[in-house]
């Protein structure tokens, strides 16, 4: 076995994507995709009654002997015939022919490379696709436990990063859910709406079609449809030069990049909180955060899911200027972009959602760190409520207003000038203007009086937006996710 370390390795290979996700990419997908697909025009072909002379040109006994090798490619076979003519297409047809004598002749009938290489994209693409939908909905239901059991957990919630009325733990891991579920809706919509090239000749007019059933001219749409069902459509695009509109990588590619900016701002949150030493990811009983500071717990995790989530954003441009630079009915300048850009967005997004899982399934919520940074911003936070009740106890706004204005300043100050304790309700104690004694402000300390409706937003929000997603989908749960490094 020829030694790889002396040449590039994808990271996504060894570090990120997963071996489902790695498969659908692989060469054994591809190339036994193009045989099926060879199999489904010869089998429709045949099924079509085409015949020369009044005798078929196709017969049970070729499409047999294609079905028995469909997975048993000979690779070296391809591999030297595409040395010598320098088109792969023609040197799998080739090769198949190699193991197929009875059908060797018949192989790729009537139809121009893209019957094969463009139809096997959009099986990937499907596939791939597939795959991101399971690991989105299991990333939803994590999420959805988490903000379940935190639903009445008081936090404090942000504003530019500043100290804002209070949230729940909970309700804040429904804005994460919420986005995921907006792209779940985008992801179905474009997966759902996915179909196949099918046979359209080389420059999307069916002509070479036309001629094999000249007799028929029902029959190359029929062809169409035949193969598009045989290979899990519910149809073909109506029309199409050689390829499908490249226009279809860009929304496929767009669903992803949904994803990857949901996943970055999640991450970037957690992120912020574990610098807060609020919630945490998992961290493990032997990892280390840092070479040099033993102490360090580092949010690898979400860090890294924040750098694959720019990639696959920044990814999203190149089908779209691909489908804008298209000429006509087709040019050749998509082909090497289209392979490394749709092959690695779907293999980073693989990558970012084992990730989601893993840290969405071990959270670490540090509730006194949470209620002691509640508490300390808290006195600021129930001046509204106190001005409130002072009013209706016969004071005048304007007056407690100014009064309210001025002690949190001399509070402020205390805080982060002195680094002393926040004692607004010190000062409010003391002061005429408001009547109010300690005991009675200690009862503007319960932070979940603050919260709002925040329990009954999570309650709500997770029975009628996700339990039916859930329900949709109960074969799919459970799905757990390793992490390579």
């Amino acid at each position: 076995m020829a030694d790889t370390r002396d040449r590039y390795i994808s990271p996504f290979s060894e570090r990120y994507a997963s071996p489902e996700m790695q498969y659908i990419f692989s060469q054994n997908m591809k190339f036994s995709t193009w045989r099926k697909l060879w199999i489904a025009l010869a089998e429709t072909e045949m099924e079509l009654g085409l015949s020369q002379d009044g005798k078929p040109v196709i017969t049970q006994d070729m499409i047999d002997e294609m079905k028995s090798h469909v997975y048993d490619i000979n690779y070296d076979d391809a591999i030297a015939r595409e040395k010598l003519v320098r088109h792969d297409v023609m040197s799998h047809v080739y090769a198949y022919g190699l193991q197929c004598p009875k059908a060797a002749g018949i192989i790729h009938l009537g139809a121009t490379s893209c019957y094969v290489g463009d139809n096997t994209d959009i099986i990937i693409m499907r596939d791939a696709l597939t795959l991101v939908r399971k690991k989105l909905i299991n990333v939803i239901d994590r999420l959805a436990v988490f903000a379940d059991k935190y639903k009445s957990l008081p936090t404090l919630a942000f504003t530019h990063f500043q100290p804002a009325q209070p949230t729940t733990v909970g309700k804040r891991a429904t804005l994460w859910i919420n986005e995921f579920l907006i792209d779940l809706e985008d992801l179905e919509y474009v997966l759902g709406s996915l179909k196949l090239l099918g046979c359209k000749g080389t420059t999307g007019t069916q002509a070479s079609f036309k001629e094999l059933f000249k007799d028929a001219p029902e029959k190359p749409d029929m062809l169409d449809a035949m193969i598009a069902e045989k290979t899990g459509f519910k149809a073909c695009y109506p029309v199409s030069g050689q390829t499908y509109s490249r226009k279809i990588d860009t929304r496929v590619i767009n669903v992803i990049a949904g994803i990857a900016a949901s996943a970055h701002k999640m991450s970037n949150d957690i992120r912020l909180l574990q610098h807060l030493k609020e919630i945490e990811e998992p961290f493990e009983k032997n990892q280390i955060g840092s070479s040099a500071m033993a102490y360090k717990r580092n949010p690898m995790r979400c860090e890294r899911i924040a750098s694959l989530s720019r990639y696959v954003i920044s990814d999203a441009l190149n089908p779209a200027i691909t489908s804008a630079c298209q000429w006509f009915e087709r040019t050749l300048d998509d082909s090497a972009n289209k392979r490394i850009s749709v092959a690695e967005g779907f293999l980073a997004t693989d990558g970012i959602l084992d990730l989601c899982l893993n840290v969405t399934d071990g959270l670490v919520v540090n509730e006194k760190v949470i209620e002691k940074d509640i508490k300390r911003e808290l006195p600021f936070m129930a001046t509204e409520n106190i001005m409130m009740d002072a009013v209706k106890n016969g004071g005048n706004r304007q007056v407690l207003h100014e009064e309210i204005r001025k002690l949190s300043m001399e509070a402020g100050i205390n805080v982060k000038q002195k680094g002393l304790e926040n004692n607004l309700f010190e000062l409010i104690a003391d002061s005429d203007a408001f009547d109010l004694s300690a005991e009675e402000l200690s009862g503007y300390m319960n932070p979940a009086d603050y919260t709002g409706r925040s329990s009954e937003q999570v309650e709500r929000f997770i029975a009628d937006f996700v339990e039916p997603v859930r329900e949709a989908n109960r074969d799919i749960l459970g799905l757990t996710a390793k992490i390579s490094v």
